[in-house]
């Protein structure tokens, strides 16, 4: 486990822990690093401003301020259970190792009942994963996208035609029975849609992607919308031309 991955499970197992904390030796001991390593990070996180108390004396230890834990989710079993159907039958989706990481979020905050419930009545609920999954360069193309920064691609299209591309991420959109990254081909100087199961290979730059007007890629189709929480649909753009 890198540092920056370690400082962020750390953060997480204080936020578990709520005020009850956890000692140096414990964390050291899940982590599999040495206490001294704990110290180190805890002291990194306080000076980037995460609010960790640490307690002295026999049973002390470090605590994550009660304002940066997450409130009580008051999920139905039903709730809880639609979103893992909705994860569990969507495989192939963007982002979707973070939807699990999120999922597992979730249930923690569960208590011991509601979580028996959701395990009870999402045993009662089958899916069938489509076929293809997700494309082993997924995991860049989506950080890609996150931090704004240019791609290069090797890409296969529909002919068989291998090519490599540096794209400007714009968005990912499902259309028919395929996902596609949308950008700005730089190879082609024009907006190209990228079939996702077509990406055999990809590699973040440290290039920033500069925005576009999303006019440029086009019209959306009536019936599209975007993935928005708390927000009318915003729709995406109709698919101009394949990659």
């Amino acid at each position: 486990m890198n540092r920056t991955d370690r400082l962020h499970a750390l953060t997480e197992e204080l936020r578990r822990a709520g005020s009850r904390g956890r000692t140096a030796r414990r964390l050291a001991a899940w982590l599999e690093v040495s206490t001294r390593t704990v110290k180190r990070d805890v002291g990194a996180l306080q000076q980037a401003g995460v609010p960790i108390w640490a307690s002295a004396g026999p049973g002390g230890g470090y605590v994550l301020d009660a304002a940066a834990t997450l409130p009580p989710v008051n999920l139905t079993a039903a709730q809880a259970v639609a979103v893992a159907v909705a994860l569990a039958g969507a495989t192939d989706v963007p982002f979707a190792a973070d939807g699990r990481a999120a999922l597992e979020k979730v249930l923690d905050v569960l208590g011991p009942a509601a979580r028996a419930e959701v395990e009870r009545l999402g045993s009662r609920v089958w899916v069938r994963g489509r076929p293809g999954g997700r494309p082993d360069p997924a995991p860049v193309v989506e950080d890609a996208l996150a931090r704004r920064r240019v791609v290069a691609i090797s890409y296969r299209d529909r002919a068989g035609t291998a090519s490599r591309r540096r794209v400007e991420p714009h968005l990912f959109a499902r259309t028919g029975d395929h996902w596609y990254l949308v950008g700005w081909c730089r190879e082609r100087d024009a907006p190209r849609w990228f079939r996702w199961d077509r990406i055999e290979a990809a590699d973040l730059t440290t290039e920033p992607a500069p925005a576009h007007d999303p006019a440029v890629f086009g019209a959306p189709p009536a019936d599209a919308h975007s993935v928005r929480t708390g927000a009318a649909p915003v729709t995406p753009p109709r698919r101009p031309a394949p990659g």
